[in-house]
Parts: structure tokens; C-alpha cells; sequence
């Protein structure tokens, strides 16, 4: 009895150290693969930090890790529709975009600047109480006061090319972003039904002030 006792214990004990080291290895991304996909790939777009020298590119670097590999992860399903990136991500395996996702959040994002004050000041309004007229949430609410998200939620908005987010605010609008026939992408559908409550000015003016947030 004590022996299957005790054999019953060291099963267990050897069972705990495989999960303990199952989940070792899946915290252990491989950064330095992640690396050099960047500045392999990634990099004539975004960067070779996650700063995109081009308005019409996002800046990834500080974004949040867990919303990058998502977006990974939709662009490969066709969730997110986008030839180019496509293509970029054809060969990427899961552990790829997780350990690309973590790699860029650790990059320090650069505040791209505020182009229009006039019109960054009608967004600091509309970013931080919204418009109850429409119906228009504040961004704030889910992207946090000063910008950087919520980790594993929302995404960062801080310092994002204001071109680039216009672009995107008019596709959510638009139902060309978030609206995908499976339904997976849920916060995309979100951002799509809050996007249909903004103005072209407002969506202006929200992309002005978030782009000067850091």
C-alpha cells in the first residue's frame, strides 16, 4: 500500500515538473530569431526599432505585445485583409509572431509629433470625455489617459503616425476593418461601431492628439 502510495505521489511530482517545464519553454520566446526577423523583414517598413520613418506605416515599438501577435496572427488568417502583410507573415508559426510581438513591445516608441495644435486640442477634448451627443466614447476609457493601453486588451495609440490611424479610423468606419464574416476579430468589431459615431473632423483631430501623446 505504502509503495503504490509512493509511486502514486512520484507520478504526480513527475507529471507538475513536465507541465512546469512545458510552460518554462512557452515563456522562453526566442527574441533573438525575433530580432532578426525584424531587421530582415519588418524593418524596411516599420523600422529597424519599431519607428516607422514613413507616415503611412505604423510605429510598433512599445506597442502591446499580446495586440501585436494578434494582429500577426489576423493578417495571416485573412481575419485582417492586407496583401503585403500577407505575404510578410506566410512563414511565421505562432511562437514567431509571439516572440515578434514581445521583441517590438520592448522597443522604445518615439512620439511622432503633433502637425495641427489647433486641431490636437479639439482631440484632447474628444480623446478624454468623448462626445455624448453621438454617443462617442473617450478613447481614454480604453487606451488609457496618457495613450500606451491596456496590456493584453487595447492597443497602444500614443505616438502612432496620425496618418496611419486615419487611415485606419476610416476603414473601422468604413466596415472594411472589423468587420470580418467569421466575427473573431470582437475589439475590431468594437472600433468599428465606435468609429461610425466620429466625424472625418473628429477623426482628425483624435489622430492629432494621439500622435503627440508619449
Amino acid at each position: 500500500m505504502k509503495y503504490a502510495l509512493w509511486l502514486f505521489a512520484g507520478s504526480i511530482a513527475f507529471a507538475a515538473n513536465g507541465m512546469a517545464l512545458a510552460a518554462e519553454t512557452v515563456a522562453k520566446p526566442d527574441l533573438a530569431k525575433a530580432k532578426q526577423t525584424v531587421d530582415q523583414i519588418c524593418a524596411a517598413c516599420h523600422g529597424a526599432d519599431g519607428n516607422s520613418p514613413t507616415p503611412a506605416n505604423p510605429n510598433l515599438a512599445g506597442q502591446q505585445a499580446a495586440y501585436l501577435t494578434v494582429q500577426l496572427e489576423h493578417f495571416k488568417n485573412g481575419i485582417r485583409n492586407n496583401a503585403i502583410m500577407a505575404g510578410m507573415v506566410a512563414t511565421l508559426t505562432p511562437e514567431d509572431m509571439r516572440a515578434l510581438g514581445i521583441y517590438l513591445s520592448q522597443q522604445k516608441p518615439k512620439a511622432a509629433g503633433i502637425k495641427d495644435r489647433e486641431m490636437a486640442l479639439v482631440g484632447q477634448k474628444l480623446y478624454r470625455g468623448g462626445n455624448a451627443a453621438t454617443g462617442l466614447p473617450a478613447c481614454a476609457a480604453c487606451h488609457s489617459p496618457d495613450g500606451a493601453g491596456v496590456p493584453s486588451r487595447y492597443p497602444r495609440l500614443g505616438g502612432q503616425h496620425a496618418d496611419y490611424a486615419l487611415l485606419q479610423l476610416k476603414a473601422f468606419k468604413a466596415g472594411e476593418r472589423g468587420m470580418d464574416k467569421g466575427g473573431k476579430d470582437v475589439n475590431g468589431r468594437v472600433m468599428s461601431q465606435v468609429a461610425s459615431r466620429m466625424s472625418d473632423k473628429e477623426m482628425q483631430a483624435l489622430v492629432q492628439y494621439a500622435s503627440g501623446l508619449y
